[in-house]
Parts: structure tokens; sequence; C-alpha cells
């Protein structure tokens, strides 16, 4: 399964991002244990980003998937992925994998051009 988390605008606005992504990990992961959540992938995807057209600087999805890998540690010690879903496509793929919590993309609508696809796939290829 693929976790989706992630705030509004205002929540971003008012600072409470962080709260609420670890309010959500933790709803999600009751009463799942360990060895459970290494085949769990969870997606950073903020709301306003959504269909949006908009998406996070690479340091802010950093900083959101960075927050996550650290909630997921004091729950488990399972290694697991996590990838930046908020309108990532061919033109900010690359900065955003280069982030060292970012293991990988969501890719919604930027999937539908198989060109533009084959460029993000190029980006997530890349040492």
């Amino acid at each position: 399964p693929i976790v989706c988390v992630g705030e509004s605008l205002q929540q971003r606005e008012t600072g409470v991002t962080f709260e609420h992504i670890t309010m959500q990990l933790k709803s999600a992961f009751a009463g799942i244990v360990p060895e459970q959540l290494r085949r769990i992938i969870v997606a950073y995807e903020p709301i306003w980003a959504i269909g949006t057209g908009l998406t996070a600087s690479p340091q802010e999805a950093e900083e959101g998937c960075q927050h996550i890998r650290t909630v997921i540690r004091k729950l488990s010690s399972a290694k697991t992925s996590i990838l930046y879903g908020g309108s990532m496509n061919d033109k900010n793929a690359e900065s955003l994998l280069a982030q060292p919590d970012i293991d990988g993309g969501l890719i919604g609508g930027a999937s539908l051009d198989p060109e533009k696809f084959v460029r993000i796939i190029n980006a997530a290829n890349q040492e």
C-alpha cells in the first residue's frame, strides 16, 4: 500500500505542517507491526499541490520527507520508501529527486505524456 500524507495550504501557512503529518502517520500506522511497516510506501503529497501545478520547493519537499522518515524511525527500524507526489513533473523531478530523503516520485498527470514521463524516469535514474 501507499499511504499519502500532506497538509493544506492553510496548515502550511499557520506552521502546523509537521504536527499534521505526524498525526496522519500515527493514525495510519496504529496497530501496524514493524514488519508490516516495511512493506508500506509513504508519499508526501501536500494537498495544496495536488493537480494545481504548484509544487513544494526542493527544500520544502525534503523537509516534509525528512520529517516523515524521522516519525517512522520512532515507530520502527524498518526501512520505508518515501516518495514526493506534489505535482512532480519533467521540469522539477531532477531537483526534487536529488534530495536525500526523497526516494522517488508519485507521478500523477505528468505520467500522461510519454515524452515527459521518460524525462522523469531519466531524472530518477541519475546518481
